[in-house]
């Protein structure tokens, strides 16, 4: 039973770490229920403290990459639909022109969504950067979040089978 935990904690850690940067998979989430599946574990040594410490920067990542790509797109001065196309530009960058479209793909979205609520190329750009740096700010929180938990899994697998 507890190979099968390591292994699935060990799965669970790598699909977080690429959920950190995919938007279909909730990357930060899943790195923290990977650590999870290790507690059963028999000669575990997760702290409760540890968990509780990452629960809460799990909660910090998740509302932050909500609110952050939209706040400072607002505090730019775009409106819905660059924040809008911000996601589309994400989610077409990721899936027709990988890998280089889930960093240009933001941006663009954002860029013409600006540009179809009536803005002027220059606020257009102005907000598709806010947008990018929204972005870029988010996945790299996510991104370190999810890979010092895989870090931890590994360490702690390493540990629980030799």
């Amino acid at each position: 039973m507890e190979t099968l935990l390591i292994t699935l904690a060990l799965i669970f850690g790598v699909v977080g770490l690429l959920g950190s940067i995919l938007p279909a998979l909730p990357g930060a989430p899943l790195s923290y229920i990977g650590l999870l599946l290790l507690l059963p574990c028999e000669g575990a040594d997760i702290s409760n403290a540890s968990l509780w410490v990452y629960g809460i920067f799990l909660a910090i990542v998740s509302i932050l990459d909500y609110i952050a790509p939209v706040w400072l797109t607002n505090l730019s001065g775009g409106g819905k639909q660059a924040t809008r196309g911000s996601m589309a530009g994400l989610i077409a960058g990721l899936f027709f022109f990988p890998p280089w479209g889930l960093i240009i793909g933001p941006f663009v979205g954002a860029f013409i969504g600006e540009l179809m609520e009536g803005s002027s190329k220059g606020k257009a750009f102005k907000v598709a950067l806010m947008s990018f740096v929204g972005f870029l700010l988010t996945t790299g929180m996510k991104i370190i979040y999810s890979g010092v938990l895989l870090f931890m899994i590994v360490k702690e697998s390493i540990q629980l089978i030799f």
